[in-house]
């Protein structure tokens, strides 16, 4: 469950109707009753209705009727992405085998998270399944192909309504291929939904082969342009709201996928495809959009004490106007959540008392102060104090909101803490910070997929990139992100990096470019593509290799040898995978194992 759950309304008659004959359906008719069920319960009472008519008929002729019925499978599309399962493989996909990563407690003897963390991967372990993705992506196709058709029943229906819950659909399913094919490289694609006994498995997909991540990129950046400007612009329209009603309503124009978030991963397709003009055209539209906002903001409610504009662009402030206590903008972003910054993100918040993000808990800090699965590596923190450490300036705040040492071990505090406050303007050490964490009660951080640093940053590294760079721009964009961390919304701090000390040659800004991301996003889940991505462009792994065995305190040089293939730096298919898919052959870094030949 997430806060969509108060969207969702799946029709009780629904659930009693298709339930008596579980037992004896083909497999393809049980993937699209799991659509409808999410799999949590069947009832047991008696019905004649399935003899009448063949299942498939039943759902498309008496379910695909109103409006209503498009909204409770679409809100089913957004539960699936919030599961348990699809989020954890988000999260490990895109951070366990990077740097920023190193073993914590509590692995309840899961062997498989370990052998990661070791750049040990085989195609048996079960981090590398895929299910709740495709699970989650026939669910869209479920959408796609029958949401048009309940026009013709349903007259309050608008044919807008309709293109805007495809536009969320297409979202929700290319963002899905958008992270497996970043983690896979090659996969299959697949756009019918799994209605009947066709060839599909339960999760909709049928034995087909790989699609060429090249060819998949091309055809997702076609599908979502197709789409972009079909979306809603804002669900609630904040400019009439006063603050009150703003800051209880404004969830839902970040919870639920718009025209912004569409751009968005757009962007970010662009910029893994090398489309770097397409990619800023994107971004641009967005921070347009995010500073007239802002002047909207302004004009109903006058000044705001928690914001200022960094570079043009208008951000949450470390600490409120007037004071000097930092950590408002961790506590808005991440603690709060769904903030002013917030383009999507999947919220565990509002829900009921059970509700919670269980891959975070499980991860990083819990809500009995306990460190998860995962720590953060010392020299992160190490030495931050008295201004040596590699990473982080000793007045960024982001080191001690995300990064907490106790008695020589890391543990992670982002999204562990529902709030933070520390003084960063005089550090001398660590108690000079006074820093004072709240840690959550309950285990329901969000999960943002995107934020305006994301926007600013792609934008950053596409005017880096592309042939005509402007690393005057790039740079503006990079010292806004890395200001606001480091508190400097006064005038008399009007720089906190310097433009000459980077502007030399591309090579120097893309070094800072990716410096500041990972200060910005880390344990946010992107460190790993962010280095696959540099590894493609620059077609050799160096660089990706140097930093993922920073952390390795053993074989770190057997580790590098390995990633001298760059079909390494992609995860292997799960042995399952192939055996269910003939047409899937596995990824040949991985030729030593027992799976290869299939």
């Amino acid at each position: 469950m997430n806060i969509l759950s108060k969207y969702i309304n799946v029709r009780p008659a629904l659930r009693q109707l298709l339930a008596p004959s579980w037992g004896k359906m083909p497999v393809g008719q049980k993937g699209v009753l799991s659509l409808f069920l999410g799999g949590s319960f069947f009832l047991t009472s008696c019905s004649d209705y399935l003899e009448i008519l063949p299942l498939n008929e039943v759902v498309l002729e008496n379910y695909w009727t109103k409006k209503e019925d498009v909204t409770s499978v679409l809100n089913g599309c957004y539960e699936a992405l919030a599961a348990e399962g699809c989020i954890e493989r988000i999260g490990i996909w895109g951070e366990l085998r990077s740097d920023n990563l190193v073993q914590g407690n509590n692995f309840d003897n899961k062997q498989e998270y370990i052998e990661i963390l070791k750049e040990n991967l085989l195609p048996s372990n079960n981090l590398t399944k895929w299910e709740d993705l495709y699970k989650t992506i026939n669910r869209c196709n479920t959408v796609l192909k029958y949401a048009e058709g309940v026009q013709k029943f349903d007259p309050n229906y608008t044919e807008a309504q309709m293109l805007a819950n495809k536009a969320e659909a297409t979202f929700i399913r290319d963002l899905c291929y958008f992270y497996l094919i970043r983690t896979f490289r090659d996969v299959p694609m697949q756009f019918e939904p799994s209605i009947d006994e066709t060839g599909f498995d339960e999760r909709g997909t049928y034995a087909i082969p790989a699609t060429p991540m090249n060819e998949a990129l091309k055809f997702l950046s076609e599908d979502l342009e197709s789409v972009k400007d079909n979306a809603v612009l804002r669900y609630v329209d904040d400019s009439k709201m006063n603050n009150s009603e703003t800051a209880s309503r404004a969830y839902e124009n970040c919870a639920k996928v718009t025209r912004i978030a569409i751009y968005t991963l757009l962007a970010d397709i662009y910029l893994w495809r090398g489309e770097y003009d397409k990619a800023i055209s994107c971004c641009d539209y967005v921070i347009n959009f995010k500073k007239n906002q802002y002047k909207e903001k302004i004009a109903g409610a006058g000044q705001l004490n928690d914001m200022f504009v960094f570079n043009g662009i208008p951000m949450i402030r470390e600490s409120l106007m007037n004071t000097k206590t930092c950590g408002n903008a961790y506590t808005e972003i991440f603690g709060t959540g769904f903030s002013f910054e917030s383009i999507f993100e999947l919220g565990y918040q509002k829900g009921s008392a059970s509700t919670e993000n269980k891959y975070t808990s499980n991860a990083y800090l819990n809500n009995n102060g306990r460190m998860g699965r995962y720590a953060a590596p010392e020299d992160y923190i190490q030495n931050v104090t008295s201004g040596t450490n590699p990473y982080f300036a000793k007045n960024d705040c982001r080191v001690y909101e995300n990064i907490s040492e106790d008695g020589g071990r890391f543990f992670i505090m982002k999204y562990g803490c529902s709030g933070v406050s520390l003084e960063n303007d005089n550090v001398t050490d660590m108690k000079s910070l006074r820093l004072s964490p709240s840690i959550r009660s309950r285990n329901n951080s969000n999960w943002i997929f995107y934020r305006l640093s994301d926007v600013m940053l792609i934008k950053a590294e596409a005017c880096i990139m592309k042939d005509n760079a402007d690393f005057q721009t790039a740079f503006s964009l990079i010292n806004a992100v890395n200001k606001r961390a480091r508190n400097y919304a006064e005038s008399v701090k009007s720089d906190s990096l310097n433009f000459a000390t980077y502007s030399s040659n591309r090579e120097e800004m893309e070094k800072l470019l990716f410096s500041e991301r990972k200060r910005e996003f880390m344990f946010e889940g992107k460190r790993w593509f962010d280095l696959v991505r540099k590894s493609l462009r620059d077609n050799n792994t160096h660089y990706l290799a140097n930093e993922a065995t920073q952390k390795q305190k053993e074989n770190a040089v057997a580790i590098k040898i390995q990633f001298a293939d760059i079909n390494a730096i992609f995860w292997p298919y799960n042995r399952d995978e192939l055996k269910r898919n003939n047409q899937l052959r596995q990824n040949s870094a991985y030729s030593d194992t027992e799976d290869f030949m299939k």
